[in-house]
């Protein structure tokens, strides 16, 4: 499908609700999806977002388990979940650190970039940080999507899981925050339904004012 243009992927890509059971997925055909995941823009070019792809059959079923018992995380390929990074901003001299030794930035404009960044974030409070982590992380994630049926793959974001529960099965550090789960396959199209309603660009869409 990769020779299909962008309007066209655009508008097939749907949320799958049921995956064609004992699709495997290539783990190197995942890390070239994320390999163009990584061009998502993100604040500062922090890069908030991390992947858990979750492909063993046992701890699949525990993450089915976690997911409220939603088929389509059963019968899928892989699942992911997710990840926003709340604190982020720590990273700001890592992220910058290749600009500086190429000399684009200076020691002092990298100084600044890096204080002007930490403090951007502390300043606004851990509510900023979480709202920029579910951000940043839903960005790329969308483009993950994108990707993926580019590549002929059928994805379904999902918000019905349990976070806390995920969390201790996937070992997720305290400083990120589940944004959604992802499930991807090939979707089963036996029961196919007509793509739901979606608004005309006049009831969603509004110019200078509200």
């Amino acid at each position: 499908m990769a020779d299909h243009d962008f309007t066209s992927i655009l508008k097939s890509r749907r949320s799958a609700n049921k995956f064609i059971p004992g699709v495997e997925m290539d783990n190197k055909e995942l890390d070239e999806m994320f390999n163009l995941v990584k061009y998502a823009p993100s604040a500062f070019n922090l890069q908030h977002a991390h992947y858990v792809v979750v492909k063993d059959p046992d701890l699949k079923e525990k993450v089915y388990e976690a997911a409220e018992k939603q088929y389509k995380v059963r019968t899928a390929s892989a699942v992911i979940l997710v990840l926003g990074k709340l604190d982020a901003h720590k990273d700001a001299a890592a992220m910058n650190e290749g600009l500086l030794n190429l000399g684009v930035l200076s020691k002092q404009e990298y100084d600044q970039l890096v204080s002007s960044t930490i403090g951007f974030y502390e300043s606004r409070g851990e509510q900023f940080m979480r709202d920029e982590a579910i951000r940043s992380a839903s960005l790329s994630a969308m483009q993950f999507m994108l990707i993926a049926k580019d590549k002929g793959w059928d994805t379904c974001p999902m918000i019905g899981f349990n976070p806390d529960e995920m969390r201790k099965l996937l070992q997720v550090p305290d400083n990120y925050v589940p944004a959604m789960l992802i499930a991807i396959g090939k979707e089963d199209t036996s029961s196919f339904r007509p793509r739901g309603y979606r608004k005309p660009v006049g009831e969603f869409v509004s110019y200078d004012k509200f």
